[in-house]
């Protein structure tokens, strides 16, 4: 018996190119109708089943016979070719719906993507400023901007980078300690509380530096033209508590002013407390705590980064680093 007679793939088992932008189509009706896609979603989804459909035709494989190998030796091209993993999964996903839709339609017997999974990618290691420009952005003091706007910034830049807060719990920082209070500031014991992940909280000690900040920032903020009652640490001009995108903006800016050339961000500046005090110290597990790591593993990544402050400064300084054999 012929395989157009005894199976569903043979109902157009030809492959032609009209038959299977026909069927490509077909689909793209379904999901825009069926699941109402927004038409950037289509969009990608056309644009993965177009990939595919040209794979098929490059490769003489008819779209109504891929089988996983083809798959497999498909994503093998993606990959080689410098498709991240992350990339390619997406891919995957757009094609394992199509084929879940041929198999519906009794086009297809199996999807041949069901068990195909993307690459890994690499673990992208977070990026910290050198210690140079760390302390520069810190150090920096703005003498044309507002004393309080300065002195609110500030004491920010040192919570950020001496503390390793993250910006949402520099946000959540109040001047006192209530039972509503996510977190706050204690002078008198030089620690901050803060309320992490998963709702835990944790004590991170306040350096010198960070102590004179704040110390200035609550003078100017007393002086200022906060509402009575509110309890926030980091106001705004309006007096209401500053969200996270404004600490970006802030942080950014005063960044440039200070004449960085990286674009800086709240959890660049928690990398590099990270990354310098592993490097001064060593101490992974201390760095652990400080950062509110639930797992050292999610810490470990730092032991990369020092590896490569140590690598590039043997290749900066070593006579015979790049010495090719």
């Amino acid at each position: 018996m012929s395989a157009a007679a005894g199976s569903p793939q043979g109902k157009s088992a030809s492959g032609s190119a009209s038959e299977q932008q026909a069927l490509i189509e077909r689909y793209l009706e379904h999901v825009r109708v069926e699941k109402r896609l927004a038409a950037r979603t289509l969009a990608l989804y056309a644009y993965h089943l177009q990939h595919l459909d040209q794979a098929t035709q490059a490769t003489g494989v008819p779209l109504l016979r891929v089988h996983t190998a083809h798959v497999r030796n498909w994503v093998a091209q993606m990959h080689g070719a410098g498709r991240t993993g992350r990339g390619i999964a997406l891919t995957l996903s757009c094609w394992r719906s199509f084929f879940a839709w041929l198999a519906r339609e009794g086009l297809v017997l199996s999807n041949p993507v069901q068990d195909v999974r993307a690459p890994r990618s690499a673990r992208q290691l977070p990026k910290a400023l050198e210690v140079d420009d760390a302390v520069r952005l810190a150090d920096f003091h703005d003498q044309d901007q507002q004393p309080w706007l300065e002195a609110r910034d500030a004491a920010m830049v040192e919570l950020l980078y001496g503390c390793g807060l993250r910006v949402s719990e520099l946000t959540g920082l109040d001047v006192l300690a209530s039972p509503q209070a996510r977190g706050w500031v204690d002078l008198e014991s030089a620690q901050a509380q803060v309320l992490g992940k998963g709702g835990k909280r944790r004590s991170v000690p306040l350096g010198s530096m960070a102590m004179q900040a704040l110390t200035r920032w609550l003078a100017q903020r007393a002086i200022g033209s906060v509402p009575a009652g509110q309890a926030a640490l980091f106001v705004g001009r309006h007096g209401s508590r500053l969200t996270p995108q404004s600490i970006w903006q802030r942080l950014r800016q005063r960044a440039r002013q200070a004449g960085l050339a990286a674009p800086v961000h709240p959890h660049m500046m928690r990398h590099s407390f990270a990354s310098h005090l592993l490097q001064s110290s060593g101490d992974l597990r201390a760095v652990q705590e400080l950062l509110g790591h639930a797992n050292i593993g999610t810490t470990q990544v730092y032991t990369r980064l020092d590896f490569q402050h140590l690598a590039k400064a043997y290749d900066d300084a070593h006579p015979r680093a790049r010495k090719k054999s």
